[in-house]
């Protein structure tokens, strides 16, 4: 059984596809660029409000299914320019409480809608987080 997590508070999905999906206790959050919900635009400034609108989209998703941030078991970031993994890392040290999710960074040609940084998470939902909403 699955069934399809979506908020206003992220993103809409620019495919056929949905920002997360529910399924046995896990949450699988589709990838996230820096978009700003509210404009659908890129936001502006440099690589480090990129990256914390990125999070921050994740975060919105994952609330919208009764999780947080903290219950990201599984993070892959995927970076245009490689350079850019010391802030990844400063940002999640901001962002994510001990332990810190497993991740992967994956270094990648292009990314949707010209983003230069992209996050999808795997998510262990909390008690009562796993019955659809």
């Amino acid at each position: 059984m699955k069934d399809a997590v979506q908020t206003a508070a992220a993103p809409a999905a620019v495919g056929a596809y949905s920002q997360a999906v529910r399924s046995g206790g896990f949450l699988f959050v589709s990838g996230q660029i820096p978009l700003d919900p509210a404009s659908g635009e890129m936001v502006g400034g440099g690589m480090r409000e990129q990256i914390a609108r990125v999070f921050a989209n994740l975060a919105a998703v994952c609330e919208a299914a009764g999780a947080g941030v903290d219950d990201i078991v599984k993070l892959t970031v995927y970076l245009t320019d490689l350079s850019h993994f010391a802030l990844v890392n400063e940002a999640m040290e901001e962002r994510f409480a001990r332990p810190f999710p497993a991740r992967a960074a994956v270094g990648v040609a292009a990314l949707p809608k010209g983003a230069t940084v992209e996050a999808e998470a795997i998510v262990r939902l909390p008690p009562g987080g796993d019955s659809a909403a």
